[in-house]
């Protein structure tokens, strides 16, 4: 499968069967990997990534997926390169698009990866971003299918701070015609635009209390309210979120008994969700980690039409 999109930088440039096949192709990824027929397929390929921000899981996934594939990595911070000292985006693209065959970044504003992409003559991949984290929600999107056996006629319920991660959740879910139910504190919603855009082909209620929501929801998820980006109204933030939004096993056990919980980590255990629930049988968080290995596969194959 080619994708439609030279590179990925939300999940709205993707569409409902190219969300679909990104997740079967995953799925097989998985279920061969021992004797996975893509083992050269990056060969001869580079790929850079940029981290602005600190990376465990995403860091690691790309590269280990292209290095599984047979490809070359180069991972760089900031720091390491002239944009530290002023040199433009545009100029920087178009330096890296010479020596490389993909770029991943991982930035603050996501206005700098429109910037990088529109400048690049090869394909760009969001690693996240403070608006969107496209990656993670294919993913989880895999996950769910994987646990749920499909993605129809189910209930996703997201409770707490309206993240990246949320952004690209709804326009997933809008692409795929799941609906969405959302709990947050006022103040806290998800992006006026996504909304609006999204709203025109599913239907998302929000909410300021998770009670109002959490009823028959099949998968759960949220994600912390203190990050890298805003750790200068953490006692504040603390203070809308706590103990409202917080993921318990009380919560839990107003979903249907057999829903999921899902958190794209790293978690603030304690805060957003408890070690209960987080640890507890309904979490399938490491599954959503192990998924991002395999989702990376396939979205680097598809990219190239490998």
């Amino acid at each position: 499968m080619k994708l439609s999109s030279n590179s990925l930088l939300t999940i709205n440039e993707l569409s409902k069967n190219e969300i679909l096949q990104l997740i079967e192709l995953g799925i097989k990824l998985k279920q061969n990997s021992k004797t996975d027929k893509h083992i050269d397929s990056m060969k001869n390929k580079t790929m850079v990534m940029i981290f602005q921000k600190p990376s465990t899981r995403t860091r690691i996934s790309f590269e280990l997926s292209m290095l599984q594939l047979g490809g070359n990595v180069v991972s760089l911070s900031h720091n390491d390169l002239q944009l530290a000292l002023g040199e433009s985006i545009e100029d920087t693209a178009k330096t890296l698009s010479i020596y490389s065959d993909i770029i991943v970044a991982r930035v603050y504003e996501h206005k700098h990866l429109e910037l990088l992409a529109s400048n690049s003559n090869v394909p760009v991949i969001n690693g996240l971003s403070n608006t969107f984290h496209p990656c993670q929600i294919l993913a989880d999107f895999m996950t769910i299918k994987e646990h749920k056996k499909n993605l129809q006629n189910i209930k996703i319920v997201w409770i707490g701070d309206c993240t990246n991660v949320c952004n690209s959740l709804i326009y997933g879910c809008s692409k795929l015609g799941i609906n969405m139910s959302i709990a947050t504190p006022k103040g806290y919603e998800p992006k006026s635009d996504v909304i609006k855009e999204s709203q025109k082909y599913i239907e998302i209620e929000i909410s300021e209390n998770p009670l109002n929501v959490i009823n028959n929801a099949d998968v759960i998820m949220t994600d912390t309210f203190i990050s890298i980006h805003n750790l200068n109204d953490q006692k504040e933030r603390t203070q809308k979120f706590l103990p409202t939004y917080r993921v318990n096993n009380s919560l839990m056990k107003k979903a249907n008994k057999d829903a999921i919980f899902l958190h794209c980590l790293p978690a603030k255990r304690g805060y957003e969700v408890t070690n209960s629930v987080l640890d507890g049988k309904q979490s399938v968080i490491w599954n959503e980690v192990e998924n991002r290995l395999y989702m990376q596969k396939a979205l680097l194959l598809s990219l190239f039409n490998l």
